[in-house]
């Protein structure tokens, strides 16, 4: 995915927050009544990552095509790629998304409860902020949100050794300092 080609200031990103949140929340309403637990999915890993209660919490809806804000129509033109991109999976708060087609991809699960714990550590004007800026600086897959998922989701994938992740990632969100709303 490529880096979006303009420069895009934080305070211009701080006005169009009410715009992005609020639509977050309008997606989320609109889908409420196909939520379902993590837990229900009776993954035989993530519970060796994960704790129940986290698990218990944490939301997924399945979805032909994942559902990411119009951003263009926000007036932030330099998304455009980002909006337009055909994911498996995207984190609103503390519900995810996932194509239907991946509903069982327990990598996948275990990528996005990894966002999960990075909402919940950085609320919504913090990871909203961060992750636009990660993304205008970095492009999709290197800015340091997804990075950090991936590179999470990697170690899960190769079987590394079970740790209590929501420990691991706000230990890991405290070191890269991501969040510009705090501090």
């Amino acid at each position: 995915m490529p880096k979006p080609s303009k420069f895009i200031s934080l305070e211009v990103l701080k006005l169009k927050l009410p715009l992005v949140s609020g639509w977050i929340d309008q997606t989320l309403a609109i889908h409420a009544a196909k939520v379902r637990p993590v837990s229900d999915f009776g993954f035989e890993r993530l519970p060796k990552y994960y704790s129940a209660t986290f698990l218990a919490g944490a939301k997924v809806i399945p979805i032909e095509r994942v559902p990411m804000p119009p951003l263009s129509q926000f007036e932030l033109p330099e998304f455009g790629e980002f909006e337009k991109g055909d994911y498996a999976g995207v984190t609103y708060k503390n519900t995810y998304f996932v194509q239907s087609s991946r509903l069982m991809d327990e990598s996948l699960h275990f990528h996005e409860l990894v966002h999960v714990v990075q909402w919940a550590q950085m609320g919504v004007e913090g990871f909203l902020l961060a992750y636009a800026a990660g993304l205008a600086a970095h492009g999709y897959r290197n800015s340091p949100l997804e990075a950090m998922a991936y590179g999470f989701q990697a170690y899960f994938d190769q079987n590394g050794k079970p740790e209590d992740m929501e420990s691991v990632i706000k230990t890991k969100l405290s070191e890269l300092r991501l969040n510009p709303t705090r501090d």
